[in-house]
C-alpha cells in the first residue's frame, strides 16, 4: 500500500459499498479527505498575536485541556493587568481617605480624651459602679514589701495571690460549735487544755506556727469525733505532736510528751491518737491559722521592727485562741486584725487604723470592734484568772512585759459585755 490518505467515499450509490477494490485504491475525485470529516480542528489562535498558519493535528483529551489551559492563563494576565491599571489611582485615592480618617479618629480620640468620654472610660466607669468602687476616695498605700525588695524568700511578687488565696479558703479549716456535739466536755475543759498547751509549747522553746496549729488540729477533731473526758489531754497531745512534726526542724519525741504529761499515756497511746487524728482529718494540715494572718498584719500596722506592737499582737490572738467562743465566732484573719487593732488602742497609736491596715487586712475599723473589745476584755481579767500561762508568758521581759500594760480604755466593755464574757 502506498502512503495516500486513505479516504471514504463520501456518496456512494446504493450496492457499492460492499463492492472490493482490487489493488485496495479507489478514485481521489468521489472521495472526502479525512480533514472534512470534523475530527481535526485547528489550534485556537491566541488574542491579540496575529494568526499564524494553522496546523492541524489531532484533538486528544490531554492537549485539549493544556490549550484550555494556556488560553486561561493568558486571560487571567490579561484581566489582572487591566485591574491594576484601573485600580491604581482608587488605590491612592483610598489611601488618601485612610489617612484622613486616621487624622479624624485621632483628633476625635484627643477630643473624646478632653471630655473624658472615651470608650474605656466608659466601661472602666460602669466595673467601678458594679463593684460598688465609684465614690471610693483615694488614699495613699504604705508599700509594705518594699524592704523585702531583695528577699527571696519573702516572695514580694506572689505574697499578695497568697493571702488573697488564705482569705478565700481560710472557711474550710473553720470549726462550727462543737460542744453540743461533745457530751462530756465543756468550753472550760478545752481552755484548761489550751492553756496547758501553751505552757508545754513555751517550755519546748517551739515556733510559735506550732501552737496555733495544734489548736486548729484540736479544734478541727473535737468537732468530728466524740472524745471522752480523760482521753482530752491525749488528744491534745497528739495534736502538738503532729503540728510540731509539720512545723519543726527538730521536733519533739513522743518520749518527750510522756515526760511532760507526767506519764498519764503511754506511746501506743500517743501514736495510736495521732493515727485516728490524721485520718479524720484525712491528713489536711496545710490551712491558715491566726498566725498566717498575723504576720502579714503586723507588717502593715509598723512600718519598722516594733516590738513591742508584735508582742502585744501576740498576746491578744493567744487569748483569743484559748476562749472558746472567740475561737468559733470569728475567722482567723478576722481574729488576726482584731488582734492588732486591740494592740494599737492599748499602745495608744494614732490613728487607730490606717488605710493601709484595712487595705491589706480586708476589714474596716467598725468590723473589728465587737471581736476588739472581747479580747480587752481577756486582758482585763488575765491577772485574776485562774489560767496563767498566757499571762505569764507575756510578763516575762523577753516579751516586753505587755502584758502589765492598762487596757485599752476605749475598748473597756460595758457591765452587760463583761458579765456576758465571763
Amino acid at each position: 500500500m502506498d502512503n495516500k490518505t486513505v479516504v471514504v467515499p463520501h456518496n456512494l450509490p446504493k450496492g457499492e459499498m460492499g463492492g472490493k477494490q482490487k489493488n485496495g485504491q479507489a478514485d481521489g475525485r468521489n472521495r472526502r479527505a479525512l480533514g472534512d470529516i470534523g475530527n481535526l480542528v485547528p489550534a485556537p489562535a491566541v488574542e491579540g498575536k496575529p494568526k499564524a498558519a494553522q496546523i492541524s493535528r489531532p484533538v486528544t483529551r490531554s492537549f485539549c485541556a493544556q490549550l484550555l489551559a494556556n488560553a486561561q492563563a493568558e486571560k487571567n494576565k490579561k484581566a489582572l493587568a487591566e485591574i491594576v491599571n484601573k485600580d491604581a489611582p482608587a488605590k491612592k485615592k483610598a489611601s488618601d481617605k485612610e489617612i484622613k480618617t486616621v487624622e479624624g479618629s485621632s483628633l476625635s480620640k484627643r477630643k473624646a480624651k478632653k471630655s473624658g468620654k472615651t470608650l474605656t472610660s466608659t466601661l472602666t466607669a460602669r466595673s467601678k459602679a458594679a463593684c460598688g468602687l465609684s465614690n471610693r476616695p483615694k488614699y495613699e498605700i504604705d508599700d509594705i514589701d518594699v524592704v523585702d525588695a531583695d528577699n527571696h524568700l519573702a516572695a514580694v511578687e506572689y505574697v499578695e495571690d497568697i493571702y488573697n488565696f488564705y482569705k478565700l479558703t481560710e472557711g474550710e479549716s473553720r470549726v462550727d460549735d462543737y460542744m453540743n456535739f461533745q457530751p462530756d466536755l465543756n468550753h472550760k475543759m478545752r481552755a484548761i487544755l489550751v492553756d496547758w498547751l501553751i505552757e508545754v509549747h513555751r517550755k519546748f522553746e517551739l515556733m510559735p506556727e506550732s501552737l496555733y496549729l495544734a489548736i486548729n488540729i484540736l479544734d478541727r477533731f473535737l468537732s468530728l469525733k466524740t472524745v471522752p473526758r480523760k482521753e482530752l489531754q491525749l488528744v491534745g497531745i497528739s495534736s502538738m505532736l503532729i503540728a510540731c512534726k509539720y512545723e519543726e526542724i527538730w521536733a519533739p519525741e513522743v518520749n518527750d510528751f510522756i515526760h511532760i504529761s507526767d506519764n498519764a499515756y503511754a506511746r501506743e497511746q500517743i501514736l495510736q491518737m495521732e493515727k485516728a487524728i490524721l485520718g479524720k482529718l484525712e491528713w489536711y494540715l496545710t490551712v491558715p491559722t491566726p498566725y498566717v494572718f498575723l504576720v502579714r498584719y503586723i507588717k502593715a500596722a509598723t512600718p519598722s521592727d516594733n516590738q513591742e506592737m508584735e508582742n502585744m499582737t501576740f498576746f491578744f490572738a493567744e487569748l483569743g485562741l484559748m476562749n472558746y467562743k472567740t475561737t468559733i465566732s470569728y475567722c482567723p484573719s478576722m481574729l488576726a486584725a482584731s488582734s492588732v487593732y486591740a494592740a494599737r488602742s492599748t499602745l495608744n497609736k494614732t490613728p487607730l487604723w490606717t488605710q493601709t491596715l484595712q487595705h491589706h487586712t480586708g476589714y474596716s475599723e467598725d468590723q473589728l470592734m465587737e471581736c476588739a473589745k472581747q479580747l480587752v476584755s481577756y486582758h482585763l481579767g488575765a491577772a485574776e484568772s485562774k489560767l496563767k500561762a498566757i499571762y505569764r508568758k507575756f510578763s516575762s521581759p523577753d516579751r516586753g512585759a505587755v502584758a502589765f500594760f492598762p487596757p485599752a480604755r476605749n475598748l473597756l466593755p460595758t457591765t452587760t459585755d463583761a458579765a456576758s464574757c465571763s
